[in-house]
């Protein structure tokens, strides 16, 4: 097992990527400022199961395997994507709600679909295998025991951490669509900046490069 300095070590230099706002950030935000911070936590859950998919497979090698295939890593990039630029234009897509404060906030997907949705963007995102890939061996001592228990253990501490700080940005995110929604100018561009984001973010998981 690691040393607790090496832990501790990991820990802080995980923090200080993880408070820097990424993708899975932007979306998280964007889906707790358009549908409430339920949804925006709920996102949360899933954006970090879809991470716990690529620490998994980073422990066994899998994402080695993947990244090492252009095809493999052409087909993950793009299904994630159309995915993200398709719930972008959804939102683009769907029906203006009446700017007020006082009525409910817009229909909110089931609880099995935020988590789903969330878990399927993190896990078919290549940057996301590349980073646990680059970042968890660094930390790894193959004299403190087993290099696969260790890289697991890593990568388990960095989704806690994950979770903990993505659901403060939840968290700020649903503020930020409250005060929205009691400007009616706002509330009605919302849901264009929200699809926007979200477009955004799947043209760029798109154009991820393969080296």
């Amino acid at each position: 097992m690691p040393e607790l300095s090496t832990l501790a070590l990991f820990a802080v230099a995980a923090l200080a990527l993880l408070i820097i706002p990424g993708p899975a950030v932007l979306y998280i935000v964007a889906r707790s400022a358009h549908q409430g911070r339920r949804a925006g936590l709920l996102s949360v859950l899933g954006v970090q199961t879809g991470g716990l998919v690529h620490v998994l497979a980073a422990t066994v090698g899998l994402s080695a395997i993947v990244l090492s295939s252009a095809v493999l890593f052409s087909a993950l990039k793009y299904l994630g994507a159309a995915y993200l630029i398709y719930i972008g234009i959804r939102t683009l897509l769907a029906r203006d709600e009446v700017a007020d404060s006082s009525l409910p906030l817009p229909k909110v997907q089931s609880m099995s679909q935020l988590f789903w949705q969330g878990a399927l963007i993190n896990a078919l995102n290549p940057k996301t295998a590349m980073f646990f890939l680059a970042f968890l061996p660094q930390f790894v001592h193959p004299e403190r025991g087993p290099v696969a228990l260790q890289t697991l253990t890593f990568g388990l501490l960095f989704i806690c951490l994950a979770v903990c700080s993505d659901g403060l940005y939840a968290l700020l995110g649903g503020s930020l669509g409250t005060r929205l929604r009691g400007n009616p100018l706002a509330a009605r561009r919302q849901k264009y900046v929200t699809g926007g984001i979200y477009v955004a973010l799947g043209m760029g998981t798109a154009t991820a490069g393969h080296k």
